[in-house]
C-alpha cells in the first residue's frame, strides 16, 4: 500500500506490513493521542476492520486490535471513550467510499489467526522513563523498577507506615488500571509469589490513587502500560532480580527513614515501632 488517509485528529498511514498512525496535536486533540504521538500497528496485531457512521456527517473506520497484541489496549480494559480510542478514525462522510476501499484492504491483510488472541505484544508501548503524579503519591518507571513516593498530604496512614516502594520488574505479574475518569480511578501493581494487598488501593502500598487533576489518562495509562510490556518481556532473570533486590540505594534507605521520622514526630507511629522499622531499613544496606 503506501497510501496516506487523512482524517479528524489523526491520519493513517498504510504500509506494506503495518499502519502507522499519526495523532494531531491541538487543543481540540484528545490528550492520550499527543501523548501517544504516533503508533505503528502491525497487520499481525489486528483481528479485523469495521466502517460504521459516525456523529454529524462522519465516518468511523476501525481497526481492532488483537486481544493480548498492544499493552496499552490491555491496560485499558475497555474503559476508553470513543472518542480517545487510538484505533478510531474519523472521517468526513464524503470519504467513505474511500475509507472502504482501505477497509477491504486491511482485511486482505490480516493474517490466518487474526480471531485468536497474541501469544505476545506486537505493538510497542511508550518507552521510559514515565512518571506521573497520582493523588497519594508520585510514581516513577525507569524501565527496570517502579517506584511510589508518597506525598504528605494525600497518602494514607498504612502507606506512610510502609515507606515509600520500589518494585522490580521481577516482583511483578502485571498491573490493574483503573480510569481516573471512572469513580476511584487507581493504578494497582499485582506481584508474583505475595499475598493480595488490602482491597481498598487507598491502602496498597502497591498501588497510587487517583483524584480530580492526578493521575490522568495520558500520564497514567501509557505509564500501566510501559509496565506490562515491560513484565513480559525485559524482566530479568530471578538470580540477577535477587542480587540487585539485595543491594538497596542508600538515598532510598535515608528517605524512608526520614519519612519514618514524620509519622513517629506526628504521632502516628510509637516509639517502638519506630525503633523496629528503623532497624530494619538499616539492615537493608
Amino acid at each position: 500500500m503506501g497510501d496516506v488517509l487523512a482524517g479528524i485528529q489523526a491520519t493513517w498511514e498504510f504500509e506494506t506490513d503495518s499502519v502507522l498512525i499519526r495523532f494531531e496535536r491541538g487543543i481540540r486533540t484528545p490528550k492520550l493521542f499527543s501523548a501517544l504521538r504516533e503508533r505503528r500497528i502491525p497487520h499481525e496485531a489486528l483481528a479485523g476492520v469495521t466502517l460504521s457512521p459516525g456523529k454529524r456527517g462522519t465516518v468511523v473506520l476501525r481497526a481492532e486490535p488483537r486481544p493480548g497484541a498492544d499493552p496499552l489496549m490491555e491496560a485499558a480494559a475497555g474503559q476508553l471513550k470513543d472518542t480517545s480510542d487510538p484505533y478510531r478514525l474519523v472521517l468526513p462522510a464524503e470519504r467513505e467510499t474511500l475509507a472502504e476501499y482501505y477497509a477491504d484492504e486491511l482485511r486482505a491483510a490480516l493474517p490466518p489467526d487474526a480471531g485468536s488472541p497474541a501469544d505476545r505484544y506486537l505493538v510497542a508501548a511508550p518507552e521510559g522513563p514515565l512518571g506521573f503524579k497520582a493523588y497519594d503519591g508520585k510514581a516513577s518507571f525507569d524501565g527496570s523498577k517502579v517506584a511510589f513516593r508518597w506525598f504528605w498530604t494525600g497518602a494514607s496512614t498504612a502507606k506512610w507506615k510502609a515507606g515509600d516502594q520500589s518494585f522490580a520488574l521481577s516482583e511483578l505479574s502485571g498491573v490493574e488500571w483503573r480510569s481516573p475518569e471512572i469513580l476511584d480511578g487507581y493504578l494497582r501493581l499485582l506481584r508474583r509469589d505475595a499475598d493480595p494487598g488490602p482491597a481498598q488501593p487507598d491502602q496498597d502500598p502497591a498501588a497510587v490513587v487517583f483524584g480530580l487533576g492526578y493521575g490522568p489518562v495520558h500520564e497514567s495509562l501509557p505509564f500501566a502500560a510501559a509496565i506490562l510490556e515491560s513484565v513480559r518481556t525485559h524482566a530479568p532473570a530471578p538470580a540477577l532480580a535477587a542480587a540487585r533486590a539485595s543491594r538497596r540505594d542508600p538515598a532510598d534507605i535515608a528517605d524512608r527513614i526520614r519519612h519514618l521520622g514524620d509519622l513517629h514526630g506526628a504521632g502516628l507511629v510509637t516509639d517502638e515501632e519506630f525503633s523496629v522499622k528503623k532497624a530494619e531499613l538499616l539492615a537493608e544496606l
